[in-house]
Formats: C-alpha cells, structure tokens, sequence
C-alpha cells in the first residue's frame, strides 16, 4: 500500500534517521516509538505527504487515502460541530444528487441509445458506493463518534469556533475516524482524550477496517491497539512483531547481542591493529600485514549509541501527617449560571482519605474532579459542609496550567536548586534530563519555556520537596514514557498521601490503591485500581461501591467493606489468556496479598478500639465495623486461593 526505501531524513545538521525500509500492508497496525527528538512526529510527517524525504524514495499504491492527525494546531470555523463532521460525505451527498440527474436522464433518453447506457452504468456505480458507505445511516454514525468522543448532544449544534484547542483536536480525530482512510496516521490521539474517550477509541480502532500508525506515549493504549512496533533508534528503523510490552522485551534480547556483537568486533580489530603494528617493518610479514589492512578496511564498524542513564529518583521523605488527612462531610458545590439559576456541581458528599492512600478521581469531563481537587486543596471554597484538614497535613496541589505560578525570570536550574538545597546538583540534572531538559535547558529563564514544558519542571520541582499529602491534576500531561517511569516509580516509592487525576491507564493502574468515581453529583469509592473499577462497573461480581453520602467512618475501608470475588467455574477447561489479561491476573493477586495484611492491620486496631469503652453506641458502631473487616478478610482470602489455583492453571496451559 506504501512504501518507503532506504528513505532519510534530516533536521538541519542532525541526521534523524537513514537507510530506512518499511513495507506498510493494508493491515497495518503499528505503534512508532523513539526518544524524543529522533523523529518519529517527523516521520509520520513524511507519509503523510506534508515533508518529504532528503534520501530515497517513497511510494503510494494508486487509490489509497490517507488520513493525517498532528498533534496540535488544528482550527476549525464556521460550522456547527455536527455539520463539521458530516461535511466529510459531502462527496457522498454530490453523487446521491447526481443519482438524481441520471434518474431523468434515463426517463427521456432512448434505452438503446450510448446516452442511456452510460448513464445506467453511472447510476449502477453510484448505488454500488452509497451502498457500501450506507448513505441513510451517515447522521447516526456521525452522533455514535461524537458521542464516543465526548460531546455531548448539546455540542453538537455550538460552532467549531467556541471550542478549546482540545476539542478542536478531537473534532478532526472525529473527522478522520468518520472518513476511514486506507492509512490512518495518528500522532498522539490520546493527548486530548479523557479516560472514556479513550477506552471508546481502543475499540474503535480495534475494529477500524484499515491500516493505522500512531504515535503515543500511553503504553496501556499502545497494548492493547498495535500488534507492532516500529522504533527509530540509533538513527535506524527497527521492528518488532508485538505490542509495546512485547517490544520493550524484544529490545533487551536485541541491545543484548548489539553489545555481544560489538565486544566480538572490538576484540577482532584490536587482533588486527596488533598484528599490523607489530609486523609492519618486517618485509617476510608484508603480505600478511596488507591483507589484514584489506581487512579493518572493509570492516563495517557497529555502533553503539548513547544510552540514556536509568533514573531512579527518591522524593525526600515528608513528615508523616496524622492517620486521617482529610475528612469532608456533606459538601455541596454549585455555579450560578448567567440566566440566574444554579449549576450544581456536587450534592452531599462524605468521605475520608487516610495516611497512605493514593487514590484516582476519574470521571467524564465536566463532571466535577478539577473543582473537587481544587477545593481539597482550599484554593476553593464549598457552598457548603465541610473540609476538615488532619493533623500535620501539608498539602501541595499540581494544576493543569501549574506553570502560571513560576516565576518567569527565574533560571531553571537555580529555582529548583533553592527548594532544595541538599540535593546535589547532578542528581537535580539527571532528574530535569528525564523531564527532557538536557544540557543547556537547564540555564534558561522559565519564561522563555512553552506551558507544556513549565508544566513539566513544575512537577519535577514538586518532586524534590514534596509536602505530605499530594494533590495532583492531571500531572502526565506533556511527559513521554521515560518521565512518566520516574514519576510512576517516585510516587510509589512516597510515604505520603496522594489523589491524582489523570488520563492514563497504564499510571493509574500502577499507582492507585482506590478509585474515586465522580458521577451524578456524588462521589462513589471503588477499592483496587482502575481495571478493578472498571471490572465492578461493567457487571463485575457483586458491585463494591459506596455512594458516599453517609457519615464518615474512622477506618479506611466502608463499613461493610466487601472485597471483590473473582469467580473462577469449577471443572471448566481452562481458556488461555493473552498476556495483558494475564498481567492483569498476576497484578492482582500481588494488590490481594497486598491487601490482606492491611485488612489485618485494621482489625487489630478495630479490636484495640472495642476494648476502650466509650459508650453503648460506640462499641456498637465499632462491633459493626469489625464484623464488617473480618467478613472483608474472609473474601480476600477466598479471592486469594482462586487467584492462585487461575494462575496455576495458566502456567500447566503453557
């Protein structure tokens, strides 16, 4: 379908990538992935048609389309969001008009006339293609993708113009999603999506009927779309048949006989240096010394790049905060709106965050997350009830546009230095390299940063001296894989507490320990992290939620805390998992065993607490607590053993 041989492509001096050779068949479903800088966007640039090549060639089989996404920079105008999107089948609306034409063409023209023929082939033609696009169902198939994407019913008829950047990007995702291309390029689709816009288009490009290549930096999204992977490494175009969990494993087994083959080629032309300079003067060695120089000549040298250094930073250690950190009690948020009633925003929420917990809140835009984090963090305040703030709490909060706060004079290097002073320079460098501030970045005034790159040095500030409870908004935006490892890795590594939004799976579901679901108004806790959240939302065993409207408890799990069953049929032939299903099998039984002594922990201290009476009433509450921990522990362990017997079943399978 196309093709590119032995293409390359350079940016000024630096030469990106050479000698690349890619064959794209029309079932293509690939992941392009590089550090930064090595020209995967440029890349997609060049197949799409918008660069071209400064070596080789690129060819297009006749007939193809082609579908281009950038990542940004997109403006529409002067429609309404659905005429926008439907203006994509107007040729489908121009040949269902000249249908029409050829309808009284062949009423007047003489059936065995060239005139009438022709104009029955055409019309032939026509019905075939309004046929395949199922020209009655355009406006339904426009309102499912808009709707998959987003927008509400009520966005539909506001103009283009009234949009954000955002949304504008994704009412060309949509455009392009409606148009199905032969290829579709994508280069990071996901930056603009909310977590259900992007659980929609994994489905949808799981079954999208053509080729695809995209560029993201979301490795769940990445998993569970390509099954290849295609990487611009050392300045060359390497593939890997598998997804990207597929390919990082790949990419260790290739590195290790890179470095095999290069060690075995230093060895034979240091053999050869030796050789030559030891018998060079020595007229009986002549022809031995030429045929040797004959052969360090033709040796083509293997490289090896620079790799970039692993980082593993530790955030400073905060004072441990009091066992309750936040504790909010019938807390009701409204707007007025300009015609003079009120938006209400939330009703009635209760819940408590204890020590420790790192909690996602997610739900669907506008829901209400950003203004519940804000108020947590008191830069907002409530309509009514109450925030109640724990003992030693020091709260820090991280926005979506953090890098309005910084100051713009400031060098970058010197205002990360004064918040922390005992951290050593280099280690202060390695940690702004992985947040892509490499070599003289460092010494540049803040202000001359774009937002996305001062949002980024925000959170690495945020990360050398964190404040004991952790509020952050969205805090992935404009970071690539490898900063988001060290963020992953260093918020794993935190005593305190943290409760984060955020847009990307693969983060949530390797920090969070509870789900914070803000719906309806309310706020629903699911316990474990967003693939368990999801599993009780879509029909799960029985639904653990709480709809938080209750008063609030002095433990960390509901009153009648139910763990989650995993049901596993007796004497069913066993099915094979693919291993995204199978990580996430072995992901938690390690978050149930994890689980099981917290629940432990929680009951002794319940037990503690009965023993010190207060009042009939308390003990009564405090009985009903623990009765409801110990039937908790129970389930888990019950969760444990199948977990277990599932996993055993699936390693006898392979």
């Amino acid at each position: 379908m196309l093709q590119l041989s032995a293409a390359g492509k350079r940016f000024g001096q630096k030469l990106l990538f050479e000698d690349a050779n890619w064959l794209i068949t029309p079932d293509e479903r690939t992941g392009l992935v590089g550090g930064n800088g090595t020209g995967k966007s440029t890349l997609l640039k060049v197949l799409a048609g918008v660069e071209s090549l400064d070596y080789g060639a690129l060819t297009r089989v006749k007939g193809m389309t082609l579908g281009y996404l950038p990542q940004d920079g997109l403006a529409l105008r002067g429609k309404t969001v659905f005429d926008e999107c439907l203006s994509v089948f107007d040729h489908l609306h121009a040949m269902e008009r000249e249908a029409e034409e050829i309808t009284h063409t062949l009423s007047t023209a003489d059936p065995k006339s060239k005139e009438y023929k022709a104009a029955a082939e055409r019309y032939s033609d026509i019905a075939d293609q309004l046929h395949v696009h199922d020209i009655y169902t355009l406006d339904s198939q426009v309102g499912a993708v808009l709707g998959g994407l987003g927008f509400s019913k009520e966005d539909w008829l506001r103009k283009t113009e009234e949009f954000s950047g955002g949304w504008q990007m994704r009412i060309a995702l949509a455009k392009l999603l409606l148009q199905k291309p032969s290829l579709l390029l994508l280069d990071e689709p996901t930056n603009h999506l909310d977590l259900e816009s992007r659980n929609w288009l994994e489905n949808y490009l799981h079954d999208y009927p053509n080729a695809f290549i995209l560029i993201s930096h979301d490795r769940y999204f990445l998993d569970v779309t390509v099954n290849k992977t295609v990487e611009l490494w050392n300045k060359r175009m390497h593939t890997y048949h598998g997804n990207y969990e597929k390919y990082v494993t790949q990419k260790e087994e290739r590195k290790t006989q890179l470095l095999s083959a290069y060690k075995n080629q230093r060895d034979r032309i240091e053999a050869l240096e030796a050789f030559i300079n030891r018998f060079r003067a020595q007229a009986t060695k002549a022809k031995q010394v030429q045929s040797r120089i004959k052969e360090l000549e033709k040796i083509e040298r293997i490289e090896v790049p620079e790799e970039e250094a692993t980082i593993h930073f530790t955030i400073p250690q905060p004072p441990a905060s009091g066992r309750t950190v936040i504790e909010v009690n019938h807390l009701f948020k409204s707007y007025p709106t300009p015609d003079g009633g009120v938006k209400k925003i939330l009703e009635d929420v209760s819940f408590q965050i204890d020590r420790g917990d790192r909690i996602a809140l997610v739900g669907a835009n506008g829901a209400g997350k950003s203004t519940l984090i804000r108020m947590l963090s008191q830069l907002e305040e409530p309509t009514s009830g109450e925030i109640k703030m724990g003992h030693n709490v020091l709260a820090d909060y991280f926005a979506q546009d953090q890098y309005k706060v910084l100051d713009g004079t400031a060098k970058m290097l010197d205002d990360i230095s004064g918040i922390a002073p005992k951290v050593p320079q280099t280690e202060l460098r390695s940690l702004l390299g992985c947040f892509m501030f490499s070599g003289d970045d460092v010494f540049k005034p803040l202000g001359v940063l774009s937002g996305g790159e001062r949002n980024r040095y925000a959170m690495a500030k945020m990360l050398v001296s964190p404040a004991n409870m952790l509020l952050l908004d969205e805090p992935t935006n404009h970071l690539d894989l490898r900063a988001k490892d060290v963020l992953l890795d260093a918020i794993r590594n935190f005593s305190g507490t943290v409760l984060f939004v955020s847009h990307d799976r693969y983060f949530i579901d390797g920090l969070a320990t509870r789900v914070f679901e803000v719906e309806d108004r309310r706020v629903h806790i699911y316990p474990g992290n967003y693939e368990d959240y999801l599993w009780r939302k879509q029909g799960g065993p029985e639904k653990v939620t709480e709809s938080i409207t209750n008063s609030t408890v002095s433990v960390t799990v509901p009153v009648t805390y139910t763990a989650p069953v995993m049901v596993v049929a007796e004497k069913a032939p066993v099915k094979r998992l693919n291993p995204i299903k199978l990580k996430q099998l072995e992901e938690r039984l390690g978050f149930v065993e994890g689980e099981i002594p917290r629940m432990e922990s929680l009951i002794a201290a319940a037990e503690e607490s009965l023993g010190r009476f207060v009042s009939a009433e308390d003990s009564q509450r405090l009985a009903a607590e623990l009765e409801g921990l110990r039937e908790g522990r129970a389930k888990l362990l019950v969760e444990w053993e199948e977990l277990a017997v599932a996993l055993e079943e699936q390693e006898a399978a392979v």
